[in-house]
């Protein structure tokens, strides 16, 4: 059998396996955006082909079941970028970004969080997706929660309800799920 999977296997072959190694490529880098955070940086998985295609399998295998259920899928700035796009193919949904204010080109909705050290904004279109639309929220890193609840809002605000929200990486000790008002929330690697 081989290796090898293709960007529409649902799951893999050995999980555990797979997990282990997308976990052990990603690096973690001390004192990084600023002293006293360890930062988990995914960019050796996206590097290494066969780790991205793995990475992409245990993605949709947390969220199998809800293919029939999902509408959108929308991906955070700027690493749900990577992701979301790939699942939202693999589950037949439209993807929408929600972005950094100024970047997207048509009427937008804002939401503002704050963060550690000061506050920050993501825009979505006003007509991302229509009323109604069942989502699911993907981003790299789960951390204190801040940015994936400002993103439920924004899509609450448009009409939407969020199904879940999927990342690649957790930070359990933040505790960022406790923010997510109870919504699902799936995590293929723990830290």
């Amino acid at each position: 059998m081989s290796d090898t999977l293709s960007i529409d296997t649902p799951a893999a072959p050995d999980t555990e396996a797979l997990r282990a190694r997308v976990r052990e490529a990603i690096r973690s880098v001390p004192d990084f955006p600023k002293e006293g955070i360890l930062f988990r940086d995914i960019t050796p998985v996206l590097a290494d082909a066969e780790l991205f295609r793995a990475a992409s399998a245990l993605h949709h295998s947390h969220v199998a079941d809800l293919a029939e259920q999902v509408d959108v899928i929308v991906g955070m700035e700027s690493r749900g970028f990577l992701f979301g796009p790939i699942l939202a193919q693999q589950l037949g949904a439209a993807f929408v970004p929600a972005r950094k204010p100024g970047k997207l080109p048509a009427a937008t909705v804002e939401e503002r969080y704050a963060l550690e050290y000061g506050e920050n904004a993501l825009q979505m279109h006003a007509d991302a997706f229509a009323e109604g639309a069942r989502v699911l929220v993907v981003d790299d890193l789960l951390a204190t929660g801040g940015t994936a609840a400002a993103t439920g809002r924004l899509i609450e605000r448009l009409g939407g309800t969020v199904l879940a929200y999927l990342f690649l990486i957790e930070l359990d000790f933040l505790n960022g799920r406790e923010v997510l008002g109870g919504a699902r929330v799936e995590a293929v690697l723990h830290f």
